[in-house]
Order: structure tokens, then sequence, then C-alpha cells
């Protein structure tokens, strides 16, 4: 009589590979992490049997992410970028920060972010160069979802200079810290600083995410704009972003970024008193942000994303 071979569940079947390999995840101590786990599991099996995926395809893919690995380092962030241009980033921050119609929208904080904002005064400039870009002034306030002031908090603001790029982008040619400043808001949540008007500028395309967007015939520009993180003690910090109403791309940002609710006109005013009084040259651009945060419940602490300070991407 012919021995028949043992049956174990763990073994692997075609049919239902997503099933076998999910299995083996069903003693993981974290509950959390299995469940992510056993979900990602099965998409990306769904995904391989959906498009029949081959084994030189396979290893194309394998290739293409060890490659985005081998370009990042302490000033940028390839993976951080193929996350914006599939969207996942902003779906990720959509989700993980509902606004509940109250609060104001979350949105990518991009590959260019950093730890260490230079401290700067209410009113200072975040420009140390002076060389290009239309002078403005940014204006805010920022309050809870009940109209009360958070008095303190750290307004992190970051953005690329008039030829579209960020200090870390041209060590040397462009001052550290150029274009970034930390400011603390004052008693009444109130907040400004001087600037240059944001223009619209590519995502870096040197990388493998630039040969994926020349492969699909996509653009790489994103649509101009100011990064603002918000954070203070008791309430949930917020990355969002400042969008200028006249500018291009609004419709077709590279990272899927923008959101209506986000999109500001920066003014030009000819005030020469406020003006003088600003420290900026006279006509100039004014915008006005006021944000709304939402204040931590009992259940938020220790959760994923709250009060986190600013941190390196």
């Amino acid at each position: 009589m012919t021995e028949q071979p043992h049956e174990r569940s763990g073994a692997f079947e075609t049919d239902r590979s997503a099933e076998v390999v999910a299995a083996s995840f069903a003693a993981a101590p974290d509950e959390r992490l299995r469940d992510i786990l056993v979900s990602l599991v099965r998409h990306t099996h769904a995904f391989v049997e959906e498009v029949g995926l081959t084994a030189e395809e396979w290893a194309e893919g394998i290739r293409f992410l060890t490659e985005t690995g081998h370009r990042c380092d302490a000033t940028r962030q390839e993976f951080i970028l193929l996350s914006d241009v599939l969207g996942v980033s902003s779906l990720v921050e959509s989700l993980d920060n509902p606004t509940d119609g109250h609060c104001t929208e979350a949105t990518v904080e991009g590959p260019f972010h950093l730890v260490d904002s230079p401290a700067r005064a209410l009113g200072d400039t975040i420009d140390e160069t002076g060389r290009s870009g239309e002078p403005c002034l940014v204006t805010g306030r920022v309050t809870d979802t009940d109209g009360a002031p958070v008095p303190g908090a750290r307004v992190d603001v970051w953005q690329a200079d008039a030829d579209g790029h960020y200090d870390v982008q041209r060590p040397g040619e462009i001052p550290d810290g150029n274009l970034r400043g930390l400011f603390t808001a004052d008693a009444d949540g109130a907040f400004r600083f001087r600037t240059v008007v944001p223009r619209h500028y590519p995502i870096p395309t040197d990388g493998p995410v630039g040969a994926l967007l020349r492969a699909t015939g996509r653009h790489a520009n994103r649509a101009a704009h100011i990064h603002f993180q918000i954070s203070a003690p008791g309430v949930r910090t917020l990355t969002t972003h400042l969008f200028a109403a006249d500018s291009p791309y609004l419709d077709s940002d590279a990272v899927f970024g923008v959101k209506a609710s986000l999109i500001r006109p920066f003014a030009p005013t000819d005030d020469p008193a406020r003006a003088a009084a600003d420290g900026l040259p006279n006509p100039f651009r004014h915008v006005d942000f006021p944000i709304t945060v939402r204040r931590l419940q009992p259940a938020d602490r220790g959760s994923r994303g709250y009060f986190r300070g600013p941190r390196r991407s």
C-alpha cells in the first residue's frame, strides 16, 4: 500500500496561497500588527493573481524598490516620495486626521521636513537670501474646534525658494534653514512671518520615482505651497499646506496633496504703513491662514500620530 504524504494545513497551495501565508501570523502577540500583515498578504496575493504577475516583472519590482532605498539619505526620502506620487501618503493623512468638518484638513508632509527648523520670532522673515521672489506676509491664528485660541502653539513652516529648491537640495548654494522657521504663537494663538510667494516646482526626478513618472507619462510638478506643522500639548499635531490660489497644477498636483479648503489667495496689497510696520517693501502680498486643531481626547493618548513633535522624514 502506497503511503500518502502527510497533509499539513500550512503547505503552500496556489489556489489558497493568501490563506496559508496569513495563517502563519496567527500567533503574533501584537494584534494590530497581525491584522495589518494578514490584510497586506491578502491584498498582495490578490494583486499578483489579478495582473498575472510574471517572475521577471516581480524581479523588476524588487529592483525598483531596492533602488528607491539606495536613494534615501539624511536629507532625501525616496520612499516617502514614492508613497506621495502613488497617493498613499495623502490617503493615510486623510484617514488618520479626520476633520469632521471642523478642523483644518491635513495633507502630506513631503520628503523635505527637518527636525531642526530654526527658531524665529513672530514677524521675522524666513527668507535668508533675499535674492528672488515676491515679498509676502503670512498671518494666521491657531484655535481649537470650539474657537478657543491655542497659546504657544508651535508653528513649523518650510517651503521651496523661487527656483523651486529646498535648502537641502542645494547645500553650499542655499543657506541651511533658508525658508524654514519654527514660530511660537502668541497668547491669542496668532502667528505671522515674512517670506516670498511660493511657486510651483517639480519634485526630484533624478531617482527611481522620476523614472516611474516618465514611464507613465505623468508630470512631476507640485502646486505652489507653504508647509505647516502645528503642535502643542493637548492637541493633535497637524501637518498641512497653504496653497496659492493662482498656482498652476492645483488640479493635478504630482503628490495629490491639494485640498480645496487649503487654497487661499495671496492678495496684492498696497499699504505703505503696514509694509513699513512689518518690514516689507510696498506693495507686497498678504495671505491669512487660520488653522483649527483638535484637542486630544482620553482615548487618543498614545495613539499613532498624536502629539508627535516635528520629526525628520
